[in-house]
């Protein structure tokens, strides 16, 4: 048996999914993989495949793999292996690399300096004997961790032969536990608190602490918000903002800003989440929670699980009294942007990108994952769509690359298969994306695919453009993507108004056959209101 049969046989037990371009230096562990029953999912291009493996781990809370020819493989998956680097998502990068014979092989990279450089671990297989166990390190790192690995594997090494490996199962080390003084440094911070607002984000999202949180956020009268990530994590609750931050509603940032003391649960407090520091009040006192030292950076730092923390911190006010009211004393108003008056600019052949949002909100079922790419209309799907749940929000931005949409959306539509997968992605970030458009016809997936179509990169329209900055570089003729779409096998519509979203509920009422592509035209006289936030820090 080769080295590469060898690792896909331990990888197996580990991984349900796979995802890649094949070519020479990955195409005997592919098949291998594949061979063990592990399902393989072949993108159009690397990088639209690292991202799709990124989405199916967040929303399937599996280890996301990718596997890649060496060389240009390696390069072409580099921005969706960074987005997934810099989101700590749990992800191997199956890397072929060139051997010991290859030192002036035109493939040739230093692939450690690669991981290096966007923040991704480093593993590789040395030697025919270590390889089983090089590969099972990094998982183990992946999902400890909460790392993206890079694994280089050399060509010699993977087709020599492999010896008997003896794997060893080791134990998951235990949940990072607070110590007691943070524990209660935080239920006395709490306990001082009048109007406490506790702010989740992807560190929140493991499993059990969304309900610890909420716990204790009954127990010290907390509102609860989210970092962009974690939109939906605390769906029917009363007392949730939604998120935080740019996005963030007129009434949820006003209650936000009036908070004397802010939680952060496995969330950065980046300028994202706190407006640039706006949303926390003069007189607030913030306090961190993370499983990351270098996480924490502001006020209080509580080295330690959310969910196990939590629970320590409610233990601990329980015995000292009754719950308080805290921030709850009278009822949320609607925090809901679909709520918020507007001047509808529909006409002219164009559709307002919130009468687009709210139409499709009341369109599309219950039951859906939400997939948005990066861009000036971003702020529209993410906050005018609901979702049912956290893993129902796919939001691949911290590297705020455009064109991950599309493939963000399949690798979500993979994980939650008894779920309508819909992409919302700008006209740029679909074009750039467009490849994985075949990807999405192949695999027969019923998925809406909304472009909001300025025929621009907008967000750079609407900064530059009042500067009085020419804008020729940023603006494109109008492309009927309709049209493109079915050239690929999809339903296309066009949608200029509200009536145009009839063609939209027939296919949603029939047999979703084919994806369906919106080709929206969106008016484009106005920025997006978080977008004047967004630029601040550039």
């Amino acid at each position: 048996m080769t080295v590469s049969a060898r690792i896909a046989e331990a990888l197996a037990p580990a991984v349900r999914c796979a995802f890649g371009v094949v070519g020479s230096g990955n195409f005997h562990l592919t098949n291998a993989l594949i061979a063990n029953g592990v399902r393989f999912v072949a993108a159009r291009h690397e990088g639209g495949a690292a991202v799709m493996a990124d989405a199916y781990a967040r929303t399937s809370g599996e280890l996301g793999v990718v596997t890649l020819h060496q060389g240009p493989g390696v390069t072409n998956a580099l921005t969706g292996v960074a987005e997934a680097a810099k989101s700590r998502t749990p992800m191997v990068v199956l890397a072929a690399d060139t051997g010991a014979a290859g030192a002036r092989s035109n493939f040739r990279l230093d692939q450690a300096a690669l991981a290096a450089g966007i923040g991704a671990a480093y593993e590789r297989v040395a030697t025919p004997a270590s390889a089983v166990e090089d590969v099972l390190r990094a998982v183990r790192r992946a999902r400890i961790e909460r790392r993206t690995v890079l694994v280089s594997l050399p060509l010699d090494v993977q087709s020599a032969e492999a010896p008997d490996s003896v794997l060893r199962a080791e134990p998951l080390p235990p949940v990072p536990m607070p110590n007691p003084e943070s524990v209660r440094a935080l239920a006395d911070l709490l306990e001082a608190a009048h109007r406490p607002v506790f702010i989740a984000g992807r560190g929140a999202r493991r499993p059990g602490a969304a309900e610890a949180i909420a716990r204790l956020a009954e127990r010290c009268g907390a509102l609860l918000a989210t970092s962009a990530v974690a939109k939906g994590l605390f769906n029917g609750s009363p007392w949730y903002l939604d998120v935080s931050g740019g996005f963030a509603s007129p009434a949820a940032a006003e209650r936000i800003a009036g908070a004397d003391a802010v939680v952060a649960w496995g969330c950065a407090l980046n300028m994202w989440t706190t407006r640039h520091g706006r949303l926390i009040g003069p007189g607030a006192r913030v306090a961190q929670v993370d499983v990351d030292a270098d996480a924490l950076h502001t006020g209080l730092g509580v080295l330690g699980d959310a969910a196990a923390t939590a629970g320590a911190v409610l233990a601990d006010l329980t015995a000292r009294g009754p719950a308080r009211t805290g921030y709850r004393a009278e009822p949320l108003p609607s925090v809901r942007w679909r709520d918020v008056p507007f001047d509808d600019t529909t006409g002219g052949g164009r559709i307002d990108p919130r009468t687009l949002s709210i139409g499709l909100d009341d369109l599309l079922p219950a039951e859906r994952t939400v997939s948005v790419d990066s861009g000036n209309f971003m702020g529209y799907p993410s906050m005018y769509l609901s979702v049912p749940d956290a893993p129902g929000f796919g939001f691949t931005q911290a590297f705020q690359s455009i064109g991950l949409g599309l493939a963000t959306a399949i690798g979500a539509a993979v994980a939650r298969p008894d779920r309508l997968p819909v992409a919302a992605l700008g006209d740029g970030g679909f074009l750039m994306g467009i490849a994985e458009l075949e990807t999405v016809v192949r695999l027969g997936l019923p998925m809406v695919i909304v472009v909001y179509n300025d025929a621009a990169y907008g967000a750079e329209v609407h900064h530059f453009g009042p500067g009085g900055h020419p804008l020729d570089t940023v603006r494109f003729p109008d492309t009927d993507l309709a049209a493109i779409a079915r050239g690929f096998g999809c339903e296309g519509v066009t949608v200029r108004a509200p009536a145009d979203l009839t063609a939209a509920r027939a296919w949603l009422t029939g047999p979703r056959d084919r994806p369906l592509l919106i080709d929206a035209k969106v008016t484009a006289d106005r920025g997006a209101w978080w977008l004047e936030e967004a630029f601040r820090g550039h």
